[in-house]
């Protein structure tokens, strides 16, 4: 291979071999890819805070004529600093065997159109930059319809507001909802990517790939197929992660470790995924993802259950709306609509403009979502969770009550009356072990004698069910308490600990015989 091509081909992280913990640089290549490394941190450091370098530079008077010649002594200088530093790491690595012999492989691989061939088997072995990781599937076709943010009533009045909504959510705001895309977080928590990954590829047999979307993000995906290892296997649960989370170190290791199938993935601009987290992008990702596990790695629908953590659920409930026909879903701590999270956290004075940027740009609604999918649901809350409460140390304030109860309402709307649910949201100020006295068998048999005598019985589940239209106020409550242990799960614990093995559950479906079996 030429000089001059070693010069952009990627950084290499690892090979996995066992011969050792990480790929060792030559001495060129080492000082030449910190140089690099320092301008690029230098360069997101005065991107994030130009307005204030901005500022600064002009009441200093460096906007001026005279001011052009040592801003071209500075650039020239930075320019031939990059220039020097890209010649070294290309010199460094055509000297180093280990490196000749991986850029000979990502080659190879390139030139192959077999996903599952021995060139591309070859590159698995090497853990390298994926922005430069070969296509493994693209979306045939157009994308599922995307769910639309809300129309926008244009006044001339609220111009300025929503100038400055516009600005502030493609600025900082975008990160602030998703700090994991944040370049300068990926850089200090790359360690700890490297370690997780390693562990997923060398002890669980996980494949990488890279999976492009119908608006051309290529987003990082890893598989651990364990369909040949275990009865769970035959299931594939697809991990969506939080705000802040990757795959690499999220959630993925609570159905692993029940010996499911496993599939993860990363959020537009998160890691190895290209693009930014807009609720569009990020539902054309979870979209491929799908394409990728039904047309490509052969699960039927029936067989994927989705798994959303935090701002996952939102990924996950609109997957749901759009493959309706997926085994289940679990949601863990999860909230029912962005805005009410964002609206107690920022100023007042500020309000319009926060709920413009969130409605127009960003609109996380899940209570939108929910209502769209007709099939199993789990919903796990955090009883500490410090994240999803609108008030610290207040359960009561927990979004995902909200969540549950908007489904509650669709679900069982003769049911989830007004005074109904004033008494669920009393019920989940408390920890659902705080429920006391479920007529278990007496609600489940009201709710078998409703589907029975409606034709029901024995065909797939669809709702709203107009059960309870005539029952009285305690039948009603009975069913709310019974309702909300089906439905939740409490899991004693902050927002970010890692969920144990015996909460992660088939989700409850109301059953379609008398002869009914709990799950």
């Amino acid at each position: 291979m030429p000089f001059h091509k070693y010069i952009f081909t990627p950084r290499l992280l690892k090979e996995y071999d066992g011969s050792r913990d990480n790929y060792e640089p030559g001495t060129l290549e080492k000082y030449g890819d910190q140089l690099l490394t320092a301008l690029n941190l230098m360069w997101s450091f005065s991107y994030y805070t130009s307005p204030i370098l901005v500022s600064i530079l002009y009441r200093r008077g460096y906007f001026v004529a005279e001011s052009v010649g040592p801003f071209a002594k500075v650039t020239t200088g930075l320019g031939l600093l990059v220039a020097m530093s890209l010649c070294m790491r290309g010199l460094g690595r055509s000297m180093n065997t280990v490196y000749v012999r991986f850029a000979e492989t990502l080659e190879n691989a390139r030139r192959s159109s077999d996903r599952c061939g021995a060139p591309k088997a070859a590159l698995r072995r090497y853990d390298f930059d994926f922005e430069q990781w070969p296509v493994d599937y693209t979306v045939k076709g157009g994308s599922r319809k995307t769910v639309a943010q809300r129309n926008k009533n244009f006044w001339i009045s609220s111009l300025p507001c929503q100038i400055a909504a516009y600005v502030a959510i493609h600025t900082f705001g975008i990160r602030m909802i998703y700090p994991g895309s944040v370049r300068l977080l990926q850089s200090y928590v790359e360690p700890m990517l490297i370690e997780g990954r390693t562990k997923l590829v060398t002890q669980c047999n996980g494949q990488r790939n890279k999976v492009k979307t119908a608006d051309g993000n290529e987003i990082d995906t890893i598989v651990v197929d364990n369909r040949n290892k275990s009865a769970n296997g035959k299931t594939l649960v697809i991990c969506s992660e939080g705000n802040a989370s990757f795959y690499e170190i999220g959630i993925m290791s609570t159905p692993l470790d029940l010996k499911y199938s496993v599939l993860g993935w990363n959020h537009p601009g998160f890691a190895g995924s290209s693009g930014r987290p807009y609720p569009d992008q990020d539902q054309n990702a979870i979209d491929a993802v799908l394409q990728f596990a039904i047309r490509e790695l052969g699960f039927k629908p029936e067989n994927i259950i989705l798994y959303g953590w935090s701002i996952g659920g939102y990924s996950t409930l609109y997957a749901a709306s759009q493959y309706p026909e997926v085994k289940g879903v679990v949601l863990d701590a999860t909230f029912d609509d962005v805005l009410q999270l964002a609206l107690p956290r920022m100023p007042e004075q500020i309000s319009n403009i926060v709920k413009i940027a969130v409605r127009d740009y960003v609109n996380l609604n899940n209570t939108e979502l929910i209502v769209r999918y007709n099939g199993p649901v789990l919903l796990i809350r955090r009883t500490e969770d410090e994240i999803i409460c609108s008030e610290d140390a207040n359960l009561g304030t927990n979004r995902g009550n909200f969540l549950l109860i908007s489904m509650l309402k669709y679900r069982f709307p003769n049911i989830l009356k007004p005074e109904q649910e004033t008494y669920a949201k009393e019920l989940l100020s408390k920890p659902v072990d705080f429920i006391k006295d479920v007529p278990e068998q007496y609600c489940m048999s009201l709710l078998m004698s409703y589907l029975n005598d409606n034709g029901n019985n024995g065909t797939s589940r669809s709702y709203p069910i107009e059960i309870g239209a005539e029952y009285t106020t305690e039948q009603r409550n009975s069913m709310v308490k019974f309702l909300i242990k089906k439905y939740l799960a409490d899991f004693k614990s902050t927002h970010c600990t890692p969920l144990p093995e015996e909460f992660f559950q088939m989700p409850w479906e109301v059953p379609t015989e008398t002869d009914y079996v709990f799950t």
